[in-house]
């Protein structure tokens, strides 16, 4: 199992972290040889942060070989495919092929929610809530065919164009890989025991698939169900990649991490995190506990970690991973 490092460009609004302990986290995670992937969080209004694209620029000149992506691009439906495949393809020339796009529908329309303002952020782009999913699906359809035609053309609901070309194309042959994230084990099998529409999606159109918040056997049901989903539709499914966003907290007094935690995940989301849900996504406490809550991932068939510390010490927690966790793992 790869280990990812996710960087809380989100914590750089409310003080848990800063622009340039950003890159210095990226560089001495890359130096320190452990970890084989870079992500970054994404949302332009709902959860302000350092936007996505931008910062994956400047890791891409800061860094030499992990892969950069994002965990996951939540804003993607109200960002227009013809904008995004021009600068997606620029990222990947600067980082000379190391790029993973995981595209999400992001957080619900309802105002207020604990987890961000999606309906003013919908309202402001103009675009309606609803269309979230069909947007995201033709979204990357349009990527798809920007960066392997040139000139490109191509007729949607959302999106028309005829003989047009992003140039330069991206480094990655045929392109760059598009992942998809999401939770399938929240709305489960329909009762008509037709399959889970997020299942199948994830089969039909992605890369890879990337999930949070999921238990073990959670992850290891849902990753079955893709890969024969993937199957089905004449995909190889041993070509697909898989990848769960943890979270850590390393302190041997685990209260004081659970604390540090939910204190985190609170402000992160503008929320008021249960404890139930603060535990399945946060191992909170001594290395040995940490590392226990990784390995229990591995018979589940999760390909990479991608580590967030949920702290507002990022470099001491990254330094004491290297040191205390990385040994037992």
């Amino acid at each position: 199992m790869k280990l990812g490092l996710l960087l809380p460009n989100q914590g750089v609004v409310f003080g848990a972290t800063t622009v340039p302990e950003l890159l210095e986290l990226a560089e001495q995670a890359e130096g320190s040889g452990i970890f084989e992937s870079l992500w970054v969080g994404d949302n332009l209004l709902a959860k302000p942060r350092l936007e996505s694209v931008t910062l994956l620029s400047a890791l891409a000149v800061r860094t030499k070989t992990c892969r950069l992506g994002t965990a996951c691009m939540a804003s993607f439906p109200l960002r227009h495919p013809v904008v995004l495949a021009a600068q997606w393809s620029a990222l990947d020339c600067l980082a000379d092929g190391r790029t993973v796009l995981t595209a999400c529908i992001g957080g619900g329309p309802t105002k207020g929610n604990i987890a961000g303002d999606f309906e003013s952020e919908y309202g402001a782009m103009q675009v309606d809530p609803t269309e979230r999913v069909a947007r995201m699906e033709e979204g990357i359809a349009v990527l798809r065919v920007l960066w392997t035609q040139d000139p490109a053309t191509f007729k949607g609901r959302f999106f028309n164009f005829d003989g047009v070309a992003v140039r330069p194309q991206p480094v990655q042959n045929p392109c760059p890989p598009i992942w998809v994230a999401n939770n399938p084990w929240v709305f489960g099998t329909s009762k008509s025991g037709t399959i889970n529409r997020q299942v199948d999606r994830v089969a039909r159109l992605a890369d890879g698939w990337m999930t949070v918040g999921a238990t073990p056997d959670q992850f290891d049901r849902a990753w079955r169900e893709i890969c024969d989903a993937a199957e089905s539709h004449g995909r190889d499914s041993g070509h697909l990649e898989n990848a769960i966003y943890f979270n850590l907290n390393l302190n041997d007094d685990r209260a004081k991490a659970y604390a540090e935690s939910k204190r985190f995940l609170d402000e992160y989301y503008n929320s008021d995190w249960p404890e139930w849900k603060v535990n399945v996504w946060t191992a909170c406490g001594t290395p040995a506990e940490c590392v226990e809550r990784i390995h229990a991932f591995e018979p589940a068939g999760a390909q990479t970690m991608i580590i967030r510390f949920t702290s507002y010490d990022q470099k001491a927690q990254l330094a004491r991973f290297l040191d205390d966790v990385v040994p037992l793992l």
